[in-house]
């Protein structure tokens, strides 16, 4: 039987992981976008998956929020997977941390001890001194000043702390009747589960079928993918090389640019050079003949004749001395030959980087063909494995004994039904046993407060200021007995009632905070699930 449910859960798993296959000439591809299976048809169910504590849900936060203040710190994971696995080895070694961790229920549970062992050597300290006759009940009455104003003072601070200890009682009670009423709720609460759980088988096959169904929504999509993923894998592809390839060849294209007007310069500085040259001859050639008819000129008589003033000759003789400045001092045929830089450039343009940038730039906006291209043999076996995928889905959600496994379960359901039935009566008589106890602790304390405010309420009416001890009334004399009798009733219980609270807290104290807090914010499904901590044999009990 246990087979039969473990196969059940296996095929709903399975099933809503790999869905059935349609055939592939009757597909509908599906638009591009969000993948949509819709809803899982399920049942009504009746159990509600959210409690609603009510009013005494006051008590639950007063309760939670003293609990953090006695132990704030956070939820011990690695303490307790170390301790799970040492099978609580750990102990020895991580001492410290647990102290640490325990360390404000250490303190409380060490002051519940101290009070348990105080109270019963205070009360008879108190006892023995009574006996003495000491510890009050003289027979006189001395009047200070402040005696009113001490009994006043003494008077409300018992009644104050007796009102606080009343409304301890209260939540105590509250608490009591809360817990029976929660117990009376289980078989409600077990028959209602039950009916879901029926609920749930009835609808299984419902929801199988649904789920196999859906295998051709996501068998579509998947193939419509397939068919678009020169667009969807190509264009991403081209998408993200283009940021980094574009800036690069564009680039090169700038720097063919530049090269072609490098070679275009460097043509002209070649052609100015020649043309320089070829003009530094000339004008050389045309100095040199005007220096020589210069030459000439001044060798004319005029210019030595005795005759001629001596302005003329003076300026002859200024013309001759500087007729050998009337040359070109420049040597133009020194200057570099660029036609080794030029052939160069040549050789480098005869590589045609335009070409090979705009082969670069088809390259890229070809992406999403050459894609399609590349992965056409990946696509029809992902097709294929996808029907036969279809065809295993399809096989065996019919060879897989649904009903069978259902009708055992729904039996199983019933048998442990029934057997949970049978244990109602000893649950109602061990809650009637515990309430009792609870009422019991609470009529104790109960006990104390009446005796306290009879005290205080007939000593206050039958005081008498000017009244002696002798001749005091009966109430006044009742209200200083009934306060004692307080007094001595709390020393009898008030240790036994601490003891109760002192073990009951550090257990309840402890199982919030390890167990409840923990389960409410998933960190004890984390402890749980840890790898090869339940099995050695499986890294996760908790699948998915």
């Amino acid at each position: 039987m246990w087979t039969c449910m473990a196969l059940l859960l296996l095929s709903v798993i399975s099933a809503s992981g790999e869905l059935q296959q349609e055939d592939t000439e009757l597909r509908r591809l599906p638009p591009p976008g969000k993948l949509d299976f819709g809803y899982v048809p399920a049942g009504v169910y009746e159990t509600l998956a959210h409690y609603e504590p009510g009013p005494i849900g006051i008590l639950f936060h007063l309760v939670h929020a003293f609990l953090h203040a006695v132990q704030p710190n956070a939820f011990p994971h690695d303490l307790m997977v170390k301790l799970a696995k040492d099978k609580f080895g750990a102990i020895q070694t991580e001492y410290q941390k647990a102290i640490y961790y325990e360390i404000g229920f250490l303190v409380c549970a060490a002051v519940g001890l101290m009070f348990i062992v105080l109270v019963p050597i205070v009360g008879l300290f108190f006892c023995m001194c009574r006996c003495c006759d000491n510890c009050g009940g003289e027979m006189h009455q001395r009047q200070r000043k402040n005696a009113d104003c001490r009994r006043g003072l003494l008077g409300t601070l018992l009644f104050s702390t007796s009102l606080v200890i009343t409304i301890g009682v209260l939540c105590a009670y509250a608490a009591n009747q809360n817990l029976s009423s929660q117990v009376k709720n289980i078989r409600r609460l077990v028959n209602s589960n039950m009916r879901d759980l029926h609920t749930f088988a009835n609808d299984t096959p419902t929801q199988i079928d649904y789920l196999i169904s859906q295998y051709a929504t996501a068998k579509n999509k998947v193939i419509y993918d397939l068919d678009n993923i020169g667009p969807l894998l190509g264009g991403r592809i081209q998408q993200h090389l283009d940021k980094e390839v574009h800036p690069a060849l564009d680039q090169v294209l700038n720097m063919a640019g530049a090269m072609r007007e490098t070679k275009e310069a460097l043509e002209n500085v070649s052609v100015s050079l020649v043309v320089l040259q070829e003009g530094a001859g000339k004008l050389n050639f045309n100095l040199s003949q005007v220096r020589n008819r210069i030459n000439r000129t001044l060798n004319d008589p005029g210019c030595h004749d005795e005759e001629s003033d001596a302005t003329t000759a003076q300026l002859c003789n200024s013309i001759r001395l500087s007729l050998s400045q009337l040359q070109i001092s420049a040597n133009f045929t020194r200057l570099p030959n660029v036609n080794p830089q030029m052939e160069k450039m040549n050789n480098l343009q005869k590589t045609n980087l335009g070409a090979i940038v705009y082969k670069g730039f088809s390259s890229l906006n070809d992406t999403p063909h050459v894609v399609i291209e590349q992965t056409r043999s990946v696509v029809n076996n992902v097709q294929n494995l996808m029907d036969g995928i279809g065809n295993n889905i399809s096989s065996f959600s019919k060879g897989f004994p649904v009903q069978t496994c259902l009708s055992n379960f729904t039996i199983f359901i019933s048998h442990a039904h029934a057997k949970i039935e049978d244990y109602y009566p000893e649950i109602d008589k061990m809650d009637f046993y515990r309430w009792i106890g609870c009422i019991t602790l609470c009529c104790m304390v109960v006990l104390v407060l009446a005796f306290n405010y009879l005290g205080l309420l007939c000593g206050t009416l039958g005081y008498d200021k000017h009244a002696s001890p002798t001749t005091r009334g009966c109430i006044s004399n009742t209200g200083g007995t009934l306060l004692m009798a307080g007094v001595g009733f709390s020393l009898i219980f008030s240790w036994v009632l601490m003891g109760v609270v002192t073990v009951l807290f550090l257990a309840g104290g402890n199982m919030e905070k390890l167990i409840c807090e923990p389960f409410q914010t998933k960190e004890l499904f984390k402890v749980v699930d840890t790898p090869y901590l339940i099995q050695p044999e499986w890294k996760n009990f908790i699948p998915g």
